[in-house]
């Protein structure tokens, strides 16, 4: 909180930017966008000199879509037009774009520290939206991010292979802006947790509930945890029929998408933990 806002003469944002983007998020997205690669490209005045060339291209054709040889030579003249781009686009072209150059194979500046400036901006302006495992996806807490990222970079680790498609492709879901799929990211996320229980009790053929059971025989889970799990198991059979027959229409919102990655991811986090303190081998 500033000292304005301290003393109540100003009032410090409480909303979330999840369907917008104000002037000063956007504002400060083009910042980073101009420290990081306008103005470093604008020291070389002819685009052909350097080798941003490959990377305009790139956004001449892939993002743009327009043509290449229009792309003018003044690397100045690139910026502007870069500019004139960014601030007439509404907010999911603008996020588009962030994300489609961070994808680039080479792009022509830090990508690491590109995505932990943007993820910085992104939680000062109380965007909905942060880099997670090199996607804008749909989360409003750290302990969320850290959880995921968790929980992807562990499945990996431990060759847990279909763990960690699952997983993957329930944040995938999630982080499509424009047309999300809350009903089978739900159903992925917990798929990740019942291929996990199957690889953990050697059982490709358990179900989530009878999983539990078996875990319980190599491991102390909590009473409370098991129900828990077997309550959102139950959940994601039933009402919209997530797993069973899916029905045309869904109740599902981004919320419930969220909180069953945030808590598989969690319960996958706690069961590998378990597992590789109770010397249970992890079967890639």
């Amino acid at each position: 909180m500033t000292f304005s806002e301290r003393i109540g003469k100003n009032q410090p944002k409480v909303a979330i930017q999840l369907d917008s983007m104000d002037e000063e998020l956007k504002n400060s997205l083009w910042n980073i966008l101009y420290l990081g690669f306008s103005k470093p490209f604008e020291t070389h005045r002819y685009v052909y000199q350097y080798e941003y060339q490959s990377f305009l291209h790139f956004i001449w054709f892939s993002i743009f879509k327009e043509k290449i040889d229009d792309i003018p030579e003044d690397t100045h003249k690139v910026t502007q037009y870069l500019r004139e781009k960014f601030f007439s686009w509404d907010y999911l072209k603008i996020y588009d774009f962030i994300e489609l150059i961070t994808s680039a194979k080479e792009p022509p500046f830090d990508k690491i520290y590109f995505i932990e400036s943007c993820n910085a901006v992104l939680k000062r302006e109380l965007s909905g939206y942060r880099f997670v495992n090199g996607l804008l996806t749909p989360i409003t807490s750290e302990e969320e991010i850290t959880g995921i990222e968790n929980a992807i970079a562990s499945t990996a680790f431990n060759g847990l292979k279909g763990v960690n498609i699952h997983l993957s492709g329930a944040l995938n879901k999630i982080s499509d802006k424009k047309t999300p799929d809350y009903r089978n990211s739900i159903k992925e996320s917990i798929s990740a947790v019942e291929s996990l229980c199957r690889e953990i009790t050697g059982n490709p053929n358990a179900t989530l509930s009878k999983a539990l059971k078996e875990l319980k025989k190599k491991m102390k889970i909590h009473p409370a945890l098991e129900e828990g799990f077997n309550k959102l198991y139950a959940y994601s059979g039933d009402g919209d029929g997530i797993r069973h027959a899916l029905m045309d229409e869904s109740n599902l919102d981004q919320e419930d998408a969220i909180y069953m990655l945030v808590t598989c991811s969690a319960f996958i986090n706690y069961m590998i933990s378990k597992a590789n303190k109770s010397g249970i081998a992890l079967k890639p």
